[in-house]
């Protein structure tokens, strides 16, 4: 009898072993359990030593299938000579800023962080416009360190500055000691103020072609080479001149929006700086508004025409008014060509009447700005140099303006949060105040 009972509880137990590895089987061959797996698995995997397949291999990106040409030096002549004399009409009178009753000299402020085509050809044409050079001061904004100042880096290095071309040039150099971005950039301006003790400074984008009203502007100046003409330089120094005796509390003075600002330090204080974690774009609607907020006032002014361009002159010699240099521009960092493109030819003019090599270049810097604006984006020029890699400070241009994109898109989010309102016009469109920021819900 025990025999028996004990043959019946063997069989039992050999049954339920054999129905739970059926039951096991059975489980494993279904997708969800065999997704877990594979979840845990992949969680789990040794990263170093990799899977049964072997180490593990990044997936790089495609190789672009069009690389731009290299860019070619605007004004190769001053790698071997001084620069060209100006258009004598533009020379500056020495001390002139002085016949205006201003304490010191203003100072015209341009920011670099790259394409050094775009820079020299902003800088050269504030200097043929008739702007002193040695009242020009250039804010190496790199973060190269002294890479640029050592002659370290190539022309094609995106974050290359000739330091050499620019003291030919008469210019002073400034260097931030590292990369910021473009409101901090402008709080530098600010301690700028402090340190050489300027109670107002002028200051410029580096993407601009600076030309003066030579053909005349009513009511303004008359033609070039006639009694009274006045430069573009002379026009600014009327119109400072004018605000410190006219507005106790001017913040702002617009040539071309902000193109060209003359900009009072005591306002920027006042409203406690730019907001340096409103990194570009809607930086501007910030702080603007802020000095509105504050009734700081800020007027549009005219001293000459100034350009927002993505492209410089192919030879820099035509803001000289060289007759044997034709002005037209070629883009940095061009599209692919098309298979069946037709190459446009240039049509040669020689032009030696000063003013009429003006309205050239006039139609010129038009055809820039349309360009610029255009269908492809108004800020690929900053992508016009390929090469620097091995060289100091390198950094990955592509990978430089994704960041920037990423920091831009952060800092309109920012914005957003800050006012509770999504647009520029935080006071007619959002019933803002000064004291508001921070303090706000959403108003969508």
């Amino acid at each position: 009898m025990m025999v028996i009972l004990r043959s019946r509880h063997l069989l039992y137990q050999t049954a339920l072993f054999f129905s739970i590895v059926i039951l096991v089987v059975i489980a494993l061959r279904t997708s969800t359990v065999q997704d877990s797996i594979s979840r845990f698995k992949a969680n789990h995997a040794d990263t170093v030593l990799g899977d049964d397949e072997g180490t593990p291999h990044p997936k790089y990106k495609p190789t672009p299938s069009y690389t731009p040409p290299a860019i070619t030096d605007p004004f190769p002549a001053l790698a071997t000579s001084t620069p060209p004399p100006i258009p004598s009409y533009n020379v500056p009178e020495k001390d002139g800023w002085k016949k205006y009753g201003l304490s010191v000299a203003p100072p015209l402020v341009i920011g670099f962080t790259r394409s050094w085509p775009m820079l020299l050809q902003a800088v050269v044409s504030y200097i043929t416009a008739g702007w002193p050079p040695e009242q020009i001061y250039v804010v190496e904004n790199t973060g190269m360190q002294q890479a640029n100042a050592r002659g370290q880096l190539s022309l094609q290095h995106p974050w290359y500055l000739g330091h050499a071309a620019l003291k030919k040039l008469g210019v002073h150099i400034i260097q931030t000691p590292v990369l910021l971005t473009f409101a901090q950039l402008q709080n530098f301006y600010l301690s700028l103020s402090y340190t050489h003790e300027w109670p107002y400074y002028f200051w410029s984008h580096m993407d601009v072609l600076a030309l003066g009203h030579e053909n005349g502007f009513e009511n303004l100046t008359p033609r070039a080479g006639e009694p009274g003409y006045k430069t573009l330089y002379t026009l600014s120094l009327e119109e400072l001149n004018r605000t410190l005796a006219t507005d106790d509390r001017w913040g702002l003075r617009f040539f071309a929006y902000d193109h060209l600002t003359l900009q009072n330090p005591r306002a920027i204080e006042d409203i406690n700086g730019w907001d340096t974690l409103i990194p570009y774009y809607m930086t501007d609607c910030d702080t603007y508004t802020r000095l509105h907020m504050r009734n700081w006032s800020q007027v549009d002014a005219n001293c000459g025409v100034i350009t927002d361009t993505s492209v410089a002159l192919d030879n820099l010699l035509a803001l000289y008014r060289d007759p044997k240099v034709t002005p037209k521009f070629t883009d940095p960092n061009p599209p692919p060509p098309k298979e069946d493109e037709e190459r446009t030819k240039q049509r040669r003019e020689v032009l030696t009447d000063p003013v009429e090599y003006w309205k050239s270049l006039i139609r010129v810097a038009d055809s820039m700005f349309h360009y610029k604006h255009g269908d492809r984006g108004r800020n690929t020029w900053q992508a016009g140099q390929h090469g620097g890699q091995g060289e100091p400070f390198y950094y990955d241009g592509a990978g430089f303006t994704e960041a920037l994109e990423v920091l831009t898109e952060a800092g309109k989010e920012v914005y957003r949060r800050k006012w509770g309102h999504r647009d520029c016009d935080l006071v007619k469109g959002g019933g803002l105040k000064f004291e508001d920021q921070w303090r706000v819900l959403p108003d969508w």
